[in-house]
């Protein structure tokens, strides 16, 4: 069975609701994975872990966790390289799905990104979620949900 894993450290709190919200209606085994405990119902198709406090152990739990055709929420372009290798698929909060074709090329620009942030060339990170960004998700995982619920 598909397993919807969320990396939640850094989820923001719209996303989560809409991921919640499709774990219940689509009967979705959804985890979501997080070094502090979270506020998320506990429910039959829903739970949360809790991971050791440590760089990337959210990001390690669910990279040895997750099962081909699984399917990943998350913003850390590194894990969801490690994601589409161990093929699963992963998503973006801003609806954006990491392929095998793709991934290399969003890890490429990150790389990039941060070393001109390091250098002083770039300030900044990405503009905040808007109306748009969070219904491209909400689309984008719809579309996931069903292709992997017609597979099963």
């Amino acid at each position: 069975m598909t397993t919807l894993w969320v990396d939640a450290d850094a989820c923001p709190g719209a996303i989560r609701d809409i991921v919640l919200k499709a774990a219940q209606r689509r009967h979705v085994n959804t985890v979501f994975v997080a070094h502090q405990p979270l506020r998320v119902p506990r429910t039959r198709f829903v739970r949360a872990v809790v991971v050791a406090a440590g760089f990337d152990a959210a990001d390690d739990h669910i990279a040895t966790e997750v099962a081909t055709g699984d399917l990943v929420v998350t913003a850390d372009i590194p894990l969801a390289a490690r994601v589409v290798a161990a093929g699963a698929t992963a998503i973006n909060p801003r609806g954006t799905e990491y392929t095998a074709e793709s991934v290399h090329s969003h890890l490429a620009k990150r790389n990039l990104l941060t070393e001109l942030r390091e250098q002083g060339v770039v300030r900044g990170g990405p503009a905040p979620l808007g109306p748009r960004e969070i219904q491209a998700f909400a689309n984008s995982l719809d579309r996931h949900l069903t292709r992997l619920a017609s597979a099963n």
